[in-house]
């Protein structure tokens, strides 16, 4: 339960990192079936200002979003953006990607920014080291985001009921510690310690083999309480998502879906359709057969490539519509299998499905 609504588990969220899911609208989000969405403390930070948020009535009103957002804190942008920054135990200090001027991110003002945008759910600020990394550097990087961790919740308790959009927004610990299955259990109890209203897995899918991931999430998950949301931060493909569900995991984001769809790479029931390819130049069929998402109720895989070759933005709209609905739909797949006790049935055989037909060339 969160102060926008219910939002029922496991779910994935769309990434709408500058306050909009890119090439579509809120209207058609909640026609797909998006309970949250999320987006970025860094990119609404620096532009257009989370001040600026604020005084507009919140992120919600902001972007004309009335159900659960979440925030990153900025923690993945202090890894993406290494050569931009300078780590230290105060925070991150970065060179703006838009102007070049330089801001400090700390645990302390990351909370503030995301008390002035008004989320539902905040992330603590965190590192996220690049893999592979030395035993050492990942010892450090769990020691630090402890210590930041702890630095948040602190702020961020003595700040909330004061903040005009932040009342009833609750915040979310991250567990760090790369493929090193002690280390994760070491950031795990440091993170426990402190104690959040849910918790993340962070650090994965930045670089390592997918199976390592699977194993990494499957020993992780388990360490954190049941009772809490689990959230594991920018994973992934669909088969990604169904298997960590099989391991507890509760929340998901990732931009892939919305990236390969401005990309011309659209995922179906029966593969992944790279739809710039020639063969469909006159195919009258829909995208997938299988989808009730507009894109497929009404277009044809012709008009689809025909709009994506000649660069039409509507192209982007209408794909990323339906990348989207393949995976909130995949979502719903699961909860239901979960409800009626099926749920390994429905993951043995979508494994069959996507192992048979990986791609459609």
């Amino acid at each position: 339960m969160t102060a926008h609504g219910v939002v029922e588990t496991p779910v994935f969220m769309p990434v709408g990192t500058q306050g909009v899911v890119k090439a579509i609208t809120p209207r058609d989000l909640i026609e797909v079936g998006a309970s949250i969405i999320l987006g970025n403390t860094y990119h609404l930070h620096l532009r257009p200002g989370d001040e600026m948020i604020h005084r507009h009535g919140g992120l919600h009103r902001f972007i004309g979003w009335e159900r659960p957002i979440l925030t990153d804190s900025g923690g993945y942008q202090v890894f993406s953006l290494a050569a931009r920054r300078k780590l230290s135990e105060e925070g991150v200090e970065f060179q703006s990607h838009l102007d070049g001027s330089r801001h400090l991110l700390t645990p302390e003002s990351a909370a503030d920014i995301q008390l002035n945008l008004g989320s539902d759910i905040a992330m603590v600020l965190d590192e996220c080291p690049a893999l592979p990394a030395e035993r050492e550097t990942l010892e450090r990087s769990i020691d630090l985001t402890a210590r930041w961790a702890r630095r948040a919740r602190e702020h961020f308790l003595a700040r909330q009921h004061r903040s005009e959009h932040g009342r009833g927004q609750l915040q979310f610990g991250i567990v760090q510690g790369g493929t090193d299955f002690g280390l994760r259990e070491a950031s795990a109890r440091l993170t426990l310690e402190v104690g959040f209203d849910g918790y993340a897995i962070g650090g994965l899918s930045v670089g390592e083999p997918n199976d390592v991931m699977y194993k990494v999430i499957a020993h992780t998950a388990p360490l954190l309480p049941e009772g809490r949301p689990r959230y594991l931060m920018g994973v992934g493909t669909p088969l990604d998502l169904v298997e960590a569900v099989s391991a507890g995991v509760d929340m998901f984001d990732c931009v892939m879906p919305t990236r390969n769809a401005r990309n011309g790479r659209l995922f179906t029931s029966q593969g992944i359709v790279n739809i710039k390819n020639a063969r469909y130049t006159e195919d009258d069929r829909p995208l997938d057969p299988d989808c009730r998402c507009y894109t497929c109720r009404t277009f044809s895989r012709a008009y689809l490539r025909h709009l994506f070759v000649a660069r039409e933005m509507t192209a982007g709209a209408l794909n990323t519509l339906h990348n989207l609905c393949f995976y909130l739909d995949t979502m719903q797949r699961v909860r239901d299998a979960i409800a009626f006790g099926t749920f390994q049935k429905f993951r043995e055989d979508f494994h069959r499905t996507f192992a048979a037909r990986p791609m459609t060339a």
